[in-house]
């Protein structure tokens, strides 16, 4: 009864966005779904990553789907598709196209680990433009997939449940964001909103989280910038993507039934500015 089991999320499908580079915290928690057992479904927008300083997967996303073969339990199977987020109609097609690859049926597992980064700035320096796109990309989004997903769902709690796993950035813990007053904005309306979709969505037995994993190394920081942060965790090191995923995937097991419309920092000690 209390031992654990090896392969906790064997036959459940699962959906991970924002899985587009191989040090990314999306194609490190879409691993550890795959290791637990589930079957997997990557969204990518590539032309996001391509415009930023990082750049886009130089292997591309089949490369990450053949990455995931061995970590596969038997009739486990991996897929992956492109969307554009930014449309209002993409969530619900990419929550009908991961549930088709995966086998036709409701998906069990949401992780909305897409996000629009960087591009706005101070307090000063934002206008318009920059608060809807950041709104449109991490929030709407974000909302519209979950709601997609929940449509899966019409009935009564169902056995096991369904899992949804949002992710925030430490925007409401001392200090805030001040140099990314959009990207701050969107991310904090979905910290502000779990508890609100939690509550909606217990009658369908839908569990509803989100994670802040602080600040990790995915590539995005270099030079004295990333020698800084470093210096801000007691460890004298940054997160790295696994770091995340593993909380984000005990939050999909059953393990974790009995926790939700939680908001759960993992920040691993990381002194943040007054």
């Amino acid at each position: 009864m209390f031992r654990r089991d090896p392969l906790p999320l064997r036959g459940r499908s699962a959906l991970v966005t924002g899985a587009s580079r191989h040090i990314g915290i999306g194609y490190a928690t879409a691993r550890r779904l795959a290791a637990y057992g589930a079957s997997v479904y990557l969204h990518h927008h590539t032309p996001h990553d391509a415009q930023k300083p990082w750049g886009a997967d130089p292997d591309g996303p089949q490369a990450l789907v053949d990455g995931l073969a061995e970590y596969l339990d038997e009739g486990a199977v991996a897929a992956h598709g492109p969307g554009d987020l930014t449309e209002p109609g993409a969530p619900a097609r990419l929550v009908a196209d991961a549930a088709e690859a995966l086998g036709g049926r409701p998906l069990d597992i949401l992780v909305a680990n897409h996000a629009l980064s960087g591009e706005d700035g101070t307090l000063d320096e934002i206008d318009g433009d920059m608060l809807d796109a950041h709104w449109a990309v991490n929030t709407r989004s974000t909302v519209l997939l979950v709601q997609s997903f929940a449509r899966q769902y019409p009935g009564d709690a169902q056995e096991g449940g369904g899992r949804v796993v949002m992710m925030t950035s430490g925007q409401d813990v001392r200090g805030g964001m001040p140099g990314e007053v959009a990207y701050a904005l969107a991310k904090g309306a979905l910290a502000s909103i779990t508890r609100t979709l939690a509550t909606s969505l217990a009658p369908r037995g839908i569990t509803v989280n989100a994670v802040n994993p602080g600040p990790v190394d995915t590539g995005y920081a270099t030079g004295e910038a990333h020698a800084i942060v470093a210096g801000l965790f007691p460890g004298g090191r940054w997160a790295v993507p696994d770091e995340a995923a593993r909380l984000v995937a005990w939050l999909t097991t059953d393990e974790a039934a009995w926790v939700t419309g939680e908001v759960i920092n993992s920040e691993g000690g990381f002194a943040r500015g007054l």
